[in-house]
């Protein structure tokens, strides 16, 4: 998934972040950071054909905010790994305790507690 991996670099990240709310210029992401300016409109390209950040140009000017319907897919995969890892740490857990039960019943010669 494209929207995954352009989301796997932090500086991604944090550019969705400042323009989650607010439409920015290129210009207004990059004083915002300590890389230069083309390094911070590679990040921006690499949003923009994942289709995370919408573009509008105005003369030379080029626009960016973050494109949250474009997100929903993203969140829900995510939601769904996330579920997933809760699942393994639920059976996880619950195997620890149950082992842990076992262990107590066996010293205390077999009785249930």
């Amino acid at each position: 998934m494209d929207a995954v991996r352009a989301v796997a670099e932090p500086r991604r990240r944090q550019i969705l972040r400042l323009v989650w709310d607010v439409e920015l210029s290129a210009g207004e992401i990059a004083e915002r950071f300590d890389v230069t300016f083309g390094a911070v409109s590679q990040h921006l390209k690499v949003l923009r054909d994942s289709g995370l950040v919408t573009l509008r140009q105005e003369g030379k000017r080029r626009y960016y905010r973050a494109d949250r319907e474009a997100m929903g897919p993203l969140a829900d995969y995510l939601q769904s790994m996330w579920a997933s890892r809760l699942d393994t740490l639920t059976e996880l857990a619950e195997a620890a305790e149950a082992a842990e039960v076992a262990e107590r019943n066996e010293r205390s010669g077999g009785t249930a507690q």
